[in-house]
């Protein structure tokens, strides 16, 4: 199982002390969990030190599209984020999404990051309108296919299903909505679907109903992964 720490626009180098006691964690834990911290991109780099004797991975939030050097005042691409010790990245997240990004635009990135050797962490998912428009899974087939035009190895792709309603409003999906949009990507797929992940509002009192869903292999945590306790428990609860 996968747990994915995004941290948004959160966090300093004192922050990086609450990462002891899930370190500790991660050391007893026996089952084969994934962890990933993904901290804004000036923590990438104190951050990988400080988990390097680790099994826990750190990644990115975002990149430009290129891949290269240039004059982007502001900008970091995703080959600098992979030489200060970030493995994974998260791209096509709604917030980024609701700013502008495209379908293209993600896809380009995603391009790029992985040329630049990191792995895809593919967020998608349908605004409040759509999915009372029923239009969720037209979105996210248009998502899955211009995002990932081009792209071979599809299957290595992990995508996380973030309803953009859900985010940060403490709502999660009815268990029979969330299967059907989970199997819906999978079959999107084919033979060989990727790890897909669940994301949007994931906290220590809702994941004994989230990880009941089938076909669920792990969950990308906003705000709850900032509190490690709080981490800690989703994971605990996540096999119990």
């Amino acid at each position: 199982m996968y747990f994915i720490a995004n941290w948004k626009m959160f966090g300093d180098l004192r922050t990086l002390n609450s990462l002891d006691k899930v370190i500790k964690f991660s050391k007893i834990n026996k089952r084969k969990s994934k962890l990933i911290y993904c901290p804004p991109n000036t923590l990438i780099r104190p951050m990988s030190k400080r988990l390097q004797k680790t099994k826990i991975e750190v990644g990115a939030q975002n990149c430009h599209v290129s891949d290269s050097y240039g004059a982007f005042t502001g900008s970091v691409n995703s080959k600098m984020l992979k030489n200060v010790g970030a493995k994974y990245i998260i791209l096509g997240h709604s917030e980024n999404r609701q700013e502008g990004e495209s379908d293209k635009l993600i896809n380009l990135k995603i391009r790029s990051a992985i040329k630049s050797g990191l792995k895809i962490i593919f967020c998608i998912g349908e605004t409040l309108k759509e999915k009372r428009n029923k239009r969720t899974n037209q979105v996210l087939s248009n998502q899955i296919n211009k995002g990932l035009k081009s792209i071979r190895n599809k299957s290595d792709i992990i995508v996380a299903y973030e309803p953009f309603w859900s985010i940060g409003t403490g709502i999660i999906p009815k268990s029979k909505d969330l299967i059907k949009s989970v199997n819906f990507i999978k079959n999107k797929f084919g033979s060989k679907p990727p790890k897909i992940l669940y994301g949007g509002s994931v906290n220590n009192q809702n994941i004994s109903q989230l990880k009941n869903i089938s076909g669920i292999d792990g969950f990308l945590i906003g705000g709850a992964s900032q509190d490690p306790k709080k981490f800690i428990d989703i994971i605990k609860k996540t096999y119990n």
